[in-house]
Formats: structure tokens, C-alpha cells, sequence
């Protein structure tokens, strides 16, 4: 199954050397095969990548997404907009929704969704008590907070090693999860639940298709914490992009 993976940014070729492979790895290790998006490719060629793919994975980015196509002024915290990422992301995505073909956004990847449906952002959660920028030197930063009834927490509970990894307890899943990040989504867009939060201060850690709001779901996740950085150490990791390509294959 071909799964689209924009590269990250178009202006830091260094960040897209050490990024862009472990997303594709991911991918090919959970039984997919990794389709390179090119971001100075011009919308059509970027529409034709799409239409010959079964699923999309939005990685993460040093950017952040354009606040004014959330109605919000810039704060002073908030990283210069990558265009060419904005774009290619649309791209992808809308075809993912006219195709009901399945996507997974992970940390940057999760706000351009979020955006991409209508929603919002926090532009800078760095005043709060969780270091949520700790980056990729720290295996595990935070617990995450599942309930119990998503189809994300569903698919951790699938399976014993990740039931061991994300115990339940009182309707949640308790997750260890690294973190990479200083914006979070704020109001979900359309179609878009919340389904996890960080214990310590609320901010939301994932989100995903609401079959209460959708006409037509199909399997749209988006988790805040880079799963790719922890796929050898972490079963629910790699579970996330095995859903992936199982979705991508049962289209």
C-alpha cells in the first residue's frame, strides 16, 4: 500500500535528511511502501502523487501553520509559516477525505489536519507545567491520557503488549509518550475528536474522526507525540502505523 509522506519543510534540507526517513521506515516496516512528496512540486504533480496513493502520513515540521487561516494574529512565539508544506498538506488531505482514504498526522501533522478541518491552535504552550518541547533526546516526556472508546484507544487495547504498555484505569489509557512540540490543537475541526490530553495540563495530545459528526467517517487520527522516533521500543508505535497500512489496504 502506497502512503504519501510530504517532506517536512522546504527550507531546512538538514531537518528533512534525519526526519523524512525515520516516517518512511515506519511506514515500510509496518507493510507499506513510502511515497516521497516533493514540496517544490507544482500542485497538479503533487495531486497526481495523491490520487496514485492509499493513505497519507503528515510528519512533523519545524514550521507552524499560518495563523490567519485560523483567525488569529500571530504571537510572537509562533515559527515562521511554510507555504509550500501548507499546500502540499491540503493536497493530500483533500483527497484522503473525497477517497475515504486513511490519514495519520503526527505533531505538526495533527495541527495541519486540525486546521486543514476548521479548527484551531494554541500558539505557544511552553508557559505550562509539561516541558512538551523536550525533543528527541527524551525516550519518554509525559503520560497521555486515552479514553477508553476511541478507535485510538481500541487499537491500544487490542493487543496485550500494548494493553501492558497503555494501562487502563478508569475509563483511560495511560500512555508514555516522548514529546516534541510547543503548539497543540485548541477547538477541534470538523468531524474531529478529542480523544487524549496530557494529565499534568490538559493540552490535547490527540485527535481523530468523530463518527457523530461525520457523514462519512473513514480512519483519520492525529496524536501530537512523534510515534516514528519510538517504533522499536514502543508496540502501540508501531500499532499506530500497522493501522495505517490496514486501513490503506482494506480500501
Amino acid at each position: 500500500m502506497r502512503i504519501a509522506i510530504p517532506v517536512p519543510t522546504s527550507t531546512d534540507l538538514a531537518y528533512n535528511q534525519r526526519s523524512w526517513p525515520s516516517y518512511a521506515e515506519a511506514v515500510a516496516r509496518s507493510g507499506g511502501e513510502p511515497v516521497m512528496v516533493d514540496l517544490a512540486a507544482t500542485p497538479s504533480e503533487i495531486a497526481a502523487i495523491a490520487a496514485s496513493c492509499d493513505g497519507v502520513c503528515l510528519p512533523g515540521s519545524p514550521a507552524d501553520i499560518d495563523p490567519h487561516r485560523y483567525a488569529a494574529d500571530p504571537d510572537p512565539a509562533t515559527s515562521p509559516a511554510d507555504p509550500a508544506r501548507e499546500t502540499a498538506d491540503n493536497i493530500l488531505l483533500d483527497d484522503a477525505y473525497k477517497n475515504g482514504k486513511p490519514v495519520l498526522g503526527i505533531c505538526y501533522g495533527v495541527q495541519s489536519l486540525n486546521v486543514y478541518r476548521g479548527g484551531s491552535l494554541v500558539q505557544d504552550i511552553t508557559p505550562l507545567p509539561v516541558n512538551h518541547s523536550a525533543g528527541r533526546s527524551v525516550a519518554i516526556a509525559h503520560t497521555a491520557l486515552i479514553a477508553e472508546h476511541s478507535t485510538l484507544g481500541q487499537l491500544l487495547l487490542s493487543s496485550d503488549a500494548t494493553r501492558d504498555e497503555a494501562p487502563l484505569s478508569d475509563g483511560y489509557l495511560r500512555l508514555p509518550i516522548n514529546t516534541s512540540h510547543h503548539q497543540a490543537v485548541s477547538e477541534p475541526g470538523d468531524g474531529l475528536r478529542i480523544v487524549s490530553r496530557c494529565p499534568d495540563d490538559g493540552v490535547i495530545e490527540a485527535v481523530e474522526s468523530d463518527p457523530a459528526d461525520d457523514a462519512s467517517p473513514h480512519f483519520v487520527l492525529g496524536v501530537q507525540w512523534h510515534p516514528e522516533r519510538s517504533y522499536d521500543i514502543s508496540p502501540a508505535s508501531r500499532a499506530l502505523f500497522d493501522r495505517l497500512i490496514q486501513e490503506a489496504s482494506s480500501r
